[in-house]
């Protein structure tokens, strides 16, 4: 599991200053289907007579799905959505709780049989939250560990939090004061169901509220498993070894010895006599813990074993790992049989009556005949073998040099995913980028509308990607990942605030075409325009029109200051979204985004529902989307020195530096060099420094005037108009009319010195 940096990481160790970021997810499927790999699998048998069972899936796109099962049907019934990273596992207890861990180094408690609504937040973890259990005749224990080494017994009975979050139901922020993410510790979630153990540093401590920590591990946790009643706790990971735990107490039992690798999944019988562990050393073995020793061991994998299921009696497993191989293996006679080989290795694995679904790291799930209740029906089938009890590769022999041939080629049933995206490229003009997914397709994005816009299929990326160069150059005002199989646009201030383009780039109708347009402002708009109407009608016109944000009290975690404010005169104070920034309601972005209080959380733009304030959001994305303010930017100048080409008898215009907005365009320098030229105005109408003086008869100043190096003013004659021909030129290179500054600094001059422009009349046009 590598490790990458993610707005969900809610680390323990100090945060930098930094503001909080806002990320944007994009999918251009539809909702129903996973767009990753998948890391886990619960199923949920009918509890009433014609009812449907239920399947739940988390995977590494962040969400878990419910699926109402038929005979030959699966249909999504509902998304959990609320995890900012990979859902690594989840389980089901009492019937209608669904509990899911992520690398988000949360916990999340739902109804299961809900509409996706998360009810509670765990947030005692330090690092990714790698594995659950649940003690199926006990509803109330649930064992979390990840990691940081830490395991946790959570009694879910003993949560009584009200409900008081916008994002998710409840929290319990017990690890806020040392994470710095809010300290608001009056939405805690959990009791303890014993104090004999208290986690050191969580805040939470004085109030009483902490897990049960089953303190030992020193290095990460892959693994848990507990027994039906919730009175044994099994642990493994990175330390080779088997922990074993009294979960009342948290106190350690023993530990047992034996595999040479990290241990990736673990399986107790419902009595918790007999322990199942699989390995990255390819090994199964099976734990005698009335007797704290190794009694079998099973050599069928050639790689790493991730996933095991038992029959209901305990006498047969199956197993699936790396190998993307799927075993049946006797554990009393040794047989083993194949029973069908995947394209991707085996993630999870979940028996639903005689049939086993199998999760691997594509983002669909497929139903396998397993047979569980008469395994010897596939025995009888041929094609078994003997497990040997060494490490495969020592134990080749044993297979007396013959590979086995799976029992079944194809599943029973499957339900379909998306591809997942595994390479992307941000094209020049910083709106469009390309994608390639696992299948080979490429298409092209519109970032600012989140949408596809052209699907080219199954073509060279690199070919595409250079087929699709222009020379242009827009400041980097996002970056992206598809570490969830879709693509993550992640916007921080004040970087993000950067990138301008005209109305007339953008074919914004209706407004005057060199009005500038700031590309953050008009996304994050077009993002939150959903949660700006709720709002209004929650809160009435108060909500956007004055300076206040009602949200129920003052937002003093940060006071707005005008002092730390650029406002944009040139921006209206309105919220109209225009079209290049209109997000589909059919299929609408999810944002990822923390406030002051409660951590990282992620909902659909269309699911907010306009109580969200200053405690969710940043206080930059609401400043900018409410009141049309602006952070402090980087200056978005550039100087530059017009002279005449050498060797032309054109007039010397100006002596000093010019300076102008980096997007203009060289027909306006164009309109400069005529205009000064038809009007030949005396030189005191200039400033000092050269820069034209914005007062002269007629004109219209289009771009607010610049303190400093001297304002270019561009608000000049429409050039379909001028009579004299000017060429602009710079290395000797003729530039092209629609070519902006900053291009002509990137592409034409390429150094760091202040730009030179040369120009000449051309004759005879």
């Amino acid at each position: 599991m590598h490790r990458v940096g993610s707005a969900g990481n809610t680390s323990n160790s100090v945060r930098s200053r930094k503001e909080k970021k806002f990320t944007y997810v994009l999918n251009d499927s539809d909702d129903t289907k996973h767009c990753a790999g998948i890391n886990c699998l619960a199923v949920l048998k009918s509890s009433g007579p014609g009812g449907p069972d239920y399947l739940f899936t988390g995977s590494r796109d962040g969400t878990l799905k419910r699926w109402a099962l038929g005979e030959d049907v699966a249909s999504c019934s509902a998304t959990f959505e609320s995890h900012v990273d990979w859902v690594n596992d989840a389980v089901l207890t009492g019937g209608n709780t669904l509990v899911s861990c992520s690398s988000d180094t949360t916990v999340k408690i739902w109804n299961c049989l809900s509409d996706g609504t998360c009810t509670r937040t765990l947030r005692q973890h330090s690092d990714y939250v790698t594995c659950l259990a649940a003690a199926e005749n006990n509803s109330n224990i649930v064992a979390s560990g990840g990691l940081g080494g830490e395991v946790f017994i959570w009694d879910l009975e003993a949560a009584h939090a009200p409900v008081s979050k916008s994002n998710d139901a409840a929290e319990d922020d017990g690890a806020a004061s040392v994470n710095g993410l809010g300290s608001s510790l009056t939405n805690t979630s959990m009791r303890p169901i014993g104090s004999s153990n208290n986690i050191s540093l969580h805040a939470t401590q004085s109030q009483g509220y902490t897990p049960i920590s089953a303190k030992g591990h020193k290095e990460s946790v892959y693994a848990l498993a507990t027994n039906n009643q919730g009175t044994i706790l099994v642990s493994g990971g990175t330390e080779k070894v088997v922990r074993v735990w009294d979960p009342r107490t948290g106190s350690k039992n023993m530990k047992l010895r034996g595999h040479t690798d990290n241990i990736r999944t673990l399986l107790l019988d419902s009595s918790g006599r007999f322990c199942l562990s699989g390995s990255s050393d390819s090994m199964i073995r099976l734990w005698d813990l009335g007797q704290q020793r190794c009694v079998h061991s099973y050599a069928v994998h050639t790689d790493s074993v991730w996933a095991l299921a038992s029959t209901p009696t305990y006498s047969h497993v199956y197993s699936g790992g790396r190998d993307s191989s799927l075993y049946l293996t006797d554990l009393d006679t040794r047989e083993s049989v194949l029973l069908c080989t995947k394209e991707h290795p085996i993630s999870r694995l979940a028996l639903h009556d005689d049939s086993i679904w199998v999760a691997t790291t594509d983002s669909s799930v497929d139903r396998w005949p397993s047979e569980a209740h008469n395994p010897l029906k596939v025995f009888q089938r041929g094609g078994s073998f003997l497990a040997g009890n060494l490490s495969f590769s020592r134990a080749r022999v044993s297979l007396e040099g013959s590979a086995p041939v799976p029992v079944y080629r194809e599943p029973s049933f499957s339900i379909p995913g998306t591809p997942a995206l595994v390479q992307h490229e941000i094209l020049n003009n910083r709106r469009h980028v390309l994608t390639k997914d696992t299948t080979g397709s490429v298409k092209l994005w519109e970032i600012t509308k989140g949408m596809v816009i052209e699907n080219y299929g199954k073509v060279s990326f690199e070919k595409k990607k250079e087929e699709l160069f222009e020379m242009v150059r827009i400041p980097a005002w996002y970056t992206i990942d598809t570490r969830l199989g879709c693509l993550s646009v992640h916007l921080e201030t004040p970087q993000c605030f950067s990138a301008e383009m005209y109305s007339t780039d953008l074919n914004i109708s209706g407004k005057p075409e060199d009005d500038k347009v700031n590309l953050a402002r008009e996304t994050l708009k077009g993002l939150l325009s959903h949660w700006l109407i709720k709002r209004r009608q929650r809160f009435g016109s108060q909500a956007s029109a004055n300076g206040e944000i009602p949200s129920g009290k003052d937002m003093s975690t940060r006071t707005l200051a005008l002092s730390r404010i650029e406002g944009d005169s040139t921006a209206e104070n309105d919220h109209v979204v225009y079209p290049p920034f209109e997000f589909s309601a059919a299929s609408p972005p999810s944002i990822v985004t923390e406030g002051s209080q409660g951590g990282p959380w992620r909902k659909k733009i269309t699911d907010l529902d306009g109580t969200e304030d200053e405690k969710d959001f940043p206080w930059w994305v609401l400043d900018c989307v409410m009141h049309n303010r602006l952070p402090p930017r980087e200056n978005t100048k550039c100087s530059f020195y017009l002279h005449p080409c050498e060797g032309s008898m054109a007039q010397i215009l100006t002596q000093g530096k010019l300076s102008a907005p980096r997007i203009l365009r060289i027909h306006k320098v164009v309109n400069y060099v005529i205009e000064k030229m038809v009007l030949d105005k005396p030189v005191d109408s200039m400033n000092a420094d050269g820069a034209f003086a914005p007062g002269m008869p007629g004109s219209q100043i289009s771009h607010p005037a610049v303190v400093g190096d001297g304002s270019f003013w561009s608000g000049l004659k429409p050039r379909q108009k001028l009579k004299p021909c000017i060429e602009i030129l710079c290395n000797n290179q003729v530039l092209p009319p629609d070519m902006s500054l900053a291009t002509v600094r990137a592409y034409i001059w390429k150094k760091p010195e202040d730009l030179i422009l040369n120009y000449r009349v051309v004759l005879g046009r």
